[in-house]
Parts: C-alpha cells; sequence; structure tokens
C-alpha cells in the first residue's frame, strides 16, 4: 500500500496502514550512511576539537608563563579560554548532526539567564574576582586593608580573596566586598614613611629635645637618607610643645623602626631630664556663701 492510499483511511487505519508500508531498502541504507557518517563526524570533531583546545591553552599557559605574568592570571586565563574553545567544538558537533544551533544557544541563554537571576550574588563575586585577577590592585603575599579587614593576602580567588591577619587568623571576603570599598596596600611601594609625634614639657629645653631627636634617627642605618628625615615643631598644644618626626625606610622595615624610635625616644628623654607630659587640667573650687548673708543667727 503506498503512503497516498493510506492518506485517505480513517486516522485509526491510516495509522496501523503506514506502520506496514515497506520502505525501500536503498532508501533507508542511504539514510542510515547519512547518519552515520554525520556520528563519526562529530565525534570526530569532539576529539579533534578536545586535543587542540587542551594544546592551545598549554601554549597560552606557557606564553604567559615565560613573560614571569602571576600564576593566578595564567591558571584563570588559561581554563577559561579552554572553556570557552570546548563550548564552541561542542556546538560544532551538536550543528554536524543536523540540530538548528541557533534555537539551541538560544535555550541556553534563556537557561543561563535564569541561573544569572538566582545567583546574582555569586556572579557579582565572579565579576569583581576577574577585575581583581586582570588589574591587580594587590597581590599574593601583599599587606593590605580591605573589605573591612586588614591581613597578608594568601590567595585571590575567582569567588572570594583570602586574607591571613597578624595573628594568624584567615578571613575569607567575597570579592564584590573587596573591589566595592577602598582597597589600602601597604606593601605596593618599596619605601614607607613612619609617622611620629613626640611632646615635651614647656619648660623643657627645645633646642636639647630636637638634638637628641635628630641623633636619635640619624644613628638608625635603617632609616634613609634620601628623602632626608624632617624632625620640626609641630604644635603648641595645651599641655605640651610637640615635635614630629618623619622618617622614610623600606616597606619592610615599617615596623620596627617605628617600635625602635618610641623606645629609644623614651629612654634617651629619660636619661637627659626631659619630660614628657600627660594632659592635665585645672580644677578650681570655690566656697558658696550660705543663703542669708552675714546675719547672726536669732
Amino acid at each position: 500500500m503506498s503512503a497516498n492510499l493510506a492518506r485517505g483511511l480513517p486516522g485509526p487505519l491510516r495509522a496501523i496502514a503506514i506502520m506496514n508500508i515497506e520502505i525501500d531498502p536503498g532508501q533507508s541504507q542511504a539514510v542510515a550512511l547519512d547518519w552515520g557518517g554525520r556520528i563519526i563526524a562529530a565525534i570526530l570533531i569532539l576529539i579533534i576539537g578536545r586535543w587542540t583546545a587542551a594544546w592551545i591553552r598549554k601554549v597560552f599557559q606557557r606564553t604567559l608563563e615565560a613573560r614571569k605574568v602571576d600564576q593566578t592570571i595564567v591558571s584563570f586565563l588559561g581554563n577559561m579560554g579552554h572553556m570557552l574553545l570546548m563550548t564552541l567544538v561542542v556546538l560544532m558537533a551538536i550543528g554536524k548532526l543536523g540540530v538548528n544551533t541557533t534555537s539551541l544557544v538560544a535555550v541556553v541563554g534563556a537557561a543561563g539567564l535564569a541561573v544569572g537571576l538566582a545567583l546574582q550574588g555569586s556572579l557579582s563575586n565572579f565579576a569583581s574576582g576577574v577585575l581583581l585577577i586582570i588589574f591587580r590592585p594587590f597581590k599574593a603575599g601583599d599587606y593590605v586593608e580591605a573589605g573591612g579587614s586588614a591581613g597578608t593576602v594568601e590567595e585571590i580567588q575567582v569567588f572570594c580573596t583570602k586574607i591571613r591577619t597578624g595573628d594568624n587568623k584567615q578571613i575569607v571576603i567575597p570579592n564584590s566586598s573587596v573591589l566595592g570599598g577602598n582597597i589600602v596596600n601597604y606593601s605596593a611601594k618599596e619605601t614607607r614613611r613612619v609617622d611620629l609625634v613626640f611632646g615635651i614639657g614647656y619648660d623643657d629645653d627645645l633646642r636639647r629635645a630636637k638634638s637628641l631627636l635628630q641623633e636619635i634617627v640619624g644613628a638608625d642605618e635603617r632609616i634613609l637618607k634620601e628623602p632626608e628625615p624632617l624632625v620640626a615643631v609641630t604644635e603648641l598644644a595645651d599641655s605640651s610643645v610637640n615635635f614630629v618626626v618623619r622618617a622614610w625606610v623600606k616597606t619592610g622595615d615599617y615596623w620596627p623602626v617605628h617600635f625602635h624610635l618610641l623606645e629609644t625616644v623614651k629612654l634617651r628623654f629619660d636619661e637627659e631630664g626631659i619630660s614628657i607630659p600627660y594632659p592635665k587640667r585645672d580644677v578650681h573650687l570655690y566656697q558658696e556663701k550660705p543663703a542669708g548673708g552675714d546675719g547672726a543667727a536669732s
């Protein structure tokens, strides 16, 4: 029975008749060969594409490493590039099977939009992580203030940044919080300036105190000669005459020099009899006269 005759039959009979229509063996063989070729071609595309993507990633990463790019950036860019290449390979393989990839991309895009709306916070952290890795306001090993915390950066990940505090606690900060606020990088520059203020009493020898401070600063070899250290009177305060001491040091010497100057100045001032006054307040007491004046009691 031909397909044209089967179409003229009632519904149930038409379905049974079509199922019993004999298929041309030559035609079925051609269809099988066609689909077999497509499947084999799709498999070859996947195999060759996967190998090519891995090779491109390896060459790309080696090139960046040869240029001494940070390992975090090398790994991130390599993984992202490999993911994009594999996406293209899969789309090419699916297209070889005759699937309309345009519709597939639209479906995947709609699904991605829905997932993106559900994971807005995570995507914000991801985008911030990408920007941190690209622009590199800090790197592993830097001491920073970011996201409301301060410490040494241990690792910059795609979604978060890990820092270690001075008392050896690990803090995990979402990248959106890091990038959304001010970032203070204390390790970005090779040198830092130590700023200290010392007060002496108004009755103490001003010139002698200044000479002592200059002597202490000049004796510390960790303090750089350029820019030249500064010792100057900065304020005539309520209870003291204040000196400012500004000395430039290498970034790694900042805290050792800071602590050393504080201790040394106190000891030398004590030896020379120079006081370091603390805030004082004068309290005046007045006796209130009793009500009624000086009249004698009855």
